[in-house]
Formats: C-alpha cells, sequence, structure tokens
C-alpha cells in the first residue's frame, strides 16, 4: 500500500484528479484524507466535498443499505467534522442519517435527499423537534424525501398527506422539493374533500405523484404563488366536478411536466384550459395516451391548440398516444410537414407513425420528440419506425402481426441498454416452416440483450418462446428474470429435456410461471 501511494504521489495533481473522479466521493474522502498532505489537499477540493452519498446502493436490486461500520465510524468522527464548512448536499438513509447530521454542524448545507425512509419512521421526521436543528432547518432549500414499504409495513394517503404538509411547516424557505422519485404507486397524493392547508411563498420547483387531476388543480390554485417548474405524474387523468380555483392565470410557471400512464377522454376538456392558463410558460413536457372520438391528436392539432396557443413556448417535449375505436385508413401528413410545424421549437425531430388493430377495433397515432428521453417505450409494433434510445431501460412490444427473428434484432439495434422486456403476441411466425430447411439457423444472426434482467412471456405464442430460448436465435444474459405460462414452457422444452433450450435455461435466476402445474424434482 505504501508503494501504491509513493506511485500515485509521483503523478501531477491534473492527472490524480481525473483518476479520482472516476471514484465515488466517499471512497476519495475514506481512502485519501489523511494520507500525506498534497493527497489530503486534494480530497479536500470541493469537487469530492460538497456533495456526499453517505449510503450503499446496491443498483441490480434498487436496493439501498447503510456505509459499513468502520466506514461510518470514521465518518461520523474524523472526516465530516474536517470537511463541514464544504459540504452542501447530503444524500443519507434512514438508519444511519440522524447521526450524520448529528455527527457536526454544517453551515453550508442547503440541500437533503433523504432515502429508504420507513414508511413508520418518516411522519416523526418532521414532527420531532430534536432530529432537525433550528439553524439547519432554515438552512435546507431544497429536499428529496423517498419512502418506502415493505410486506409487513404499508401507508395509507393520510401519511402520505401529512409529510407532505408538514415538510413546508419544518422548512420554511423551501425552495425545491422532490417527493417520492423512486416509486409512483407508493407515494401518490391525493388530498381529499377539504383539502389540507398547504401554503409556500418560497417554493419554486415541486416534483410529486398525485391520485388524480382535481389534486393536480388543488396545488395550482394560488398555494404556491413563485413556483416557476411544476413536475407531476398523475394516476388518473379523468376530469371531477369541482370547486377549486381553475380560471386563476398562473403567471410565476416557466416549466410544466405532466406524464399520465393511464387513458384519458379529457385531453380539450381539462388539459388543454389548465395549459391555457400558464401564459408564460417556456417548457412543456407532456406524456399521454388520449381516447379519441374523432380527429387523433396529431402534429396539426398540437400546433393550434398548444404550439399558437402557447406564444412564449421554447421547448415542447412530449410522447402522445391517441387512440380511436374504429380502424379506417387515415392520411397522415409528410414528415416535411410535420418538421415544418414544429420550426419554432428547439426540438430536434419528431417521429409519427399510425398502428391498426382490426382484431381488437381501434386505430392509434403515435407522435413524439426525439432523441426520446423517457426510461420506457411501451406497445411497439411492426410499425415500429427504428431509431437509437439509449434512455430506454423497459420495453413492451404488442402486435395482432407475427414478430419475426429480425424485428427482435431491430429491437436490440434500437434500444442497447434494454433491461426488462415484456412480449405480447398470440400469433406464430410466419418465416417458421422455414426452420425445417437444412443450415436455416446458421443463417440467423444471434441475438443477444446483455443488459437485459428480466423477460415477460407470459402472453405469446410458442414460437416466440423458442425465439428467446433456442441458442442457434437468442443468447440470453446470466441470472435472468422469466415470467412464462407452464405449459407452453413444458411444450417447448420437450418436458425440459431439450437441448437447443438448455444453454439459456440455465442463465435463469428467478422463474414466475402461470397457469396450473406440478414442480418434479428432475
Amino acid at each position: 500500500m505504501e508503494h501504491f501511494w509513493a506511485r500515485l504521489n509521483d503523478l501531477p495533481d491534473e492527472i490524480i484528479m481525473i483518476i479520482l473522479k472516476k471514484l465515488y466521493n466517499v471512497e476519495v474522502l475514506y481512502y485519501f484524507i489523511g494520507v500525506n498532505k498534497r493527497l489530503n489537499t486534494i480530497a479536500h477540493d470541493s469537487i469530492f466535498s460538497s456533495c456526499l452519498n453517505l449510503y450503499q446502493y446496491f443498483s441490480d436490486d434498487h436496493y439501498i443499505c447503510p456505509l459499513p461500520d468502520p466506514m461510518l465510524n470514521r465518518f461520523c468522527s474524523q472526516i465530516l467534522p474536517e470537511i463541514h464548512n464544504k459540504i452542501q448536499w447530503l444524500n443519507l438513509e434512514s438508519s444511519s442519517m440522524k447521526r450524520i447530521l448529528s455527527a457536526t454542524n454544517y453551515p453550508n448545507l442547503y440541500g437533503l435527499g433523504l432515502y429508504d425512509i420507513n414508511v413508520e419512521v418518516a411522519p416523526s421526521l418532521f414532527t420531532d423537534e430534536s432530529f432537525f436543528n433550528p439553524l439547519l432547518k432554515n438552512q435546507i432549500l431544497s429536499l428529496v424525501i423517498d419512502i418506502v414499504e415493505n410486506d409487513e409495513q404499508s401507508s395509507s394517503e393520510y401519511q402520505h398527506i401529512f409529510i407532505f404538509t408538514q415538510i413546508f411547516t419544518m422548512f420554511p424557505n423551501l425552495k425545491y422539493l422532490n417527493f417520492g422519485p423512486s416509486s409512483i404507486f407508493y407515494q401518490r397524493l391525493s388530498f381529499g374533500i377539504p383539502p389540507p392547508t398547504i401554503i409556500s411563498s418560497t417554493l419554486l420547483e415541486l416534483h410529486v405523484c398525485l391520485d388524480h387531476f382535481i389534486d393536480c388543480l388543488y396545488l395550482l390554485d394560488g398555494r404556491f404563488n413563485q413556483l416557476h417548474s411544476f413536475h407531476v405524474h398523475i394516476f388518473s387523468l379523468f376530469a371531477l366536478a369541482t370547486t377549486i380555483n381553475n380560471k386563476e392565470k398562473l403567471s410565476s410557471l416557466k416549466c410544466f411536466s405532466l406524464h399520465c400512464d393511464s387513458t384519458t377522454n379529457s385531453y380539450e376538456r381539462s388539459i388543454l384550459p389548465l395549459l391555457y392558463r400558464m401564459i408564460n410558460l417556456e417548457k412543456l413536457d407532456l406524456h399521454l395516451m388520449i381516447e379519441c372520438n374523432q380527429e387523433f391528436v396529431d402534429s396539426n392539432d398540437l400546433k393550434k391548440n398548444i404550439i399558437n396557443r402557447i406564444p412564449g413556448l421554447k421547448n415542447f417535449v412530449f410522447n402522445i398516444r391517441s387512440m380511436r375505436y374504429f380502424c379506417d385508413e387515415i392520411r397522415l401528413p409528410l414528415n416535411e410537414d410535420i418538421q415544418h410545424t414544429f420550426n419554432s421549437l428547439q426540438n430536434n425531430k419528431i417521429i409519427s407513425y399510425v398502428n391498426y388493430f382490426p382484431e381488437a377495433g381501434h386505430s392509434e397515432y403515435h407522435i413524439y420528440s426525439y432523441p426520446y428521453k423517457l426510461k420506457f417505450y411501451r406497445n411497439i409494433t411492426n410499425n415500429f419506425p427504428g431509431g437509437l434510445f439509449k434512455y430506454v431501460t423497459e420495453v413492451s412490444l404488442f402486435d395482432e402481426q407475427p414478430f419475426e427473428h429480425e424485428f427482435f434484432l431491430r429491437i436490440q439495434k434500437s434500444f442497447p441498454f434494454m433491461k426488462e422486456l415484456t412480449v405480447i403476441n398470440q400469433k406464430p411466425q410466419n418465416k417458421k416452416q422455414y426452420e425445417n430447411f437444412k443450415n436455416y439457423d446458421q443463417t440467423l444472426s444471434i441475438i443477444k440483450y446483455p443488459h437485459l434482467t428480466l423477460l415477460n412471456l407470459g402472453c405469446v405464442h410458442d414460437d416466440y418462446i423458442e425465439q428467446f430460448l433456442f441458442d442457434t436465435k437468442m443468447c440470453l444474459s446470466n441470472n435472468l428474470y422469466l415470467i412464462i405460462d407452464y405449459q407452453s414452457l413444458a411444450r417447448v422444452t420437450h418436458n425440459f429435456q431439450r437441448n437447443i433450450t438448455r444453454i439459456n435455461c440455465a442463465k435463469l435466476r428467478y422463474l414466475r410461471l402461470h397457469g396450473e402445474y406440478t414442480i418434479l424434482k428432475h
């Protein structure tokens, strides 16, 4: 170890900085503070000491746990007191955060991230006067809080509302709040009638998940009169009768993001009137699934109802699927005309296409801005236009027409970092008939999804199970979680004896079986 420090000490400061930037800040502080005067000075640089994640995070399992005891002990007794005046942001986990916050004073701390907060502990954080000292309460301008549940503990909507309300009492100068960033299911807020009293004249940016559209109107009724950025995920966008103020102009709001994964028929009645209240809006992000009676929400609709009505809009990011319950062919605008529609905005490219589902009796128009920044891309059909989607990790495929081998190769090229894949298709592959020809398998490119951790084949024709389990067609990643129908799996693997499926089946880590079955010992 002494030899290592000596050789590192021979390098110029610029090279050492490049090396240390490859490490986590906590590692730099733990391993380099106290080694010698020069490395100690470098480790004290604000690049490594201003923002600290004082927990361990295991990305494969999305699991957070405290630092090892020796590491935590040294941070609390030596490192944090030594750099306390340089720390501006702390990200903490529930079991160690009180100890860390009481280890020293933090005169320049303005931001807190509280993660993996136990649902039973969370309310006491904002009622126990001893948890945050008075100076810290006034210092904190930015807060992220993530509440978790487990099988033994579950939270109620009342608890979430109570915590959300108490935050503004505990931190009177709060400017930024992200409430529940990791789970839109556990931490949705529903304010009820009458809603609680929440007022903040300092809050500038809010990220939150809500149950209903009426909850969104409640937060925008004037109680956060300085709010300039509002990012909201709403579970249901169905309009409800309300007496909440939905007329007053939102002159302070400059950035608005609205995401909803459920279908809504309230686009014209609810969403557009809300947007028209944002008279100074500059950035807009919409992720919507819209049920239409007449026309699709296409580029012309977006031009007429949004771009022309919000003159200050500079950046418009969107992912909109609109559906109609009949399948007549429609004439689409040319790509050149669509691009011309959005010339005034800072978007690079607009993609649109139509899917027809005659068996289900509906059609779907999908239009989105590109580059595509969402983490998921759902219901991809054979009409998928391709492209590179480097942010997408969750993909689902659905069609009433078969997916051939070449289609799965396109998916590989478009989603290089895909982790979760769901396939829904009951149609047999058309090219399956060629598999009886000699050397057919040798003509196929073996497909690799190197980052895939979850594969859902619970609703597919047997051909797609062969597509993924045959080692001549697909090379699956290790430690895969497979969801599948037992009878289908038994057929394709010839009752778990088929050699061509052995290699990929041996890579499974978890197996969830649907249907009736009895597991035999062999």
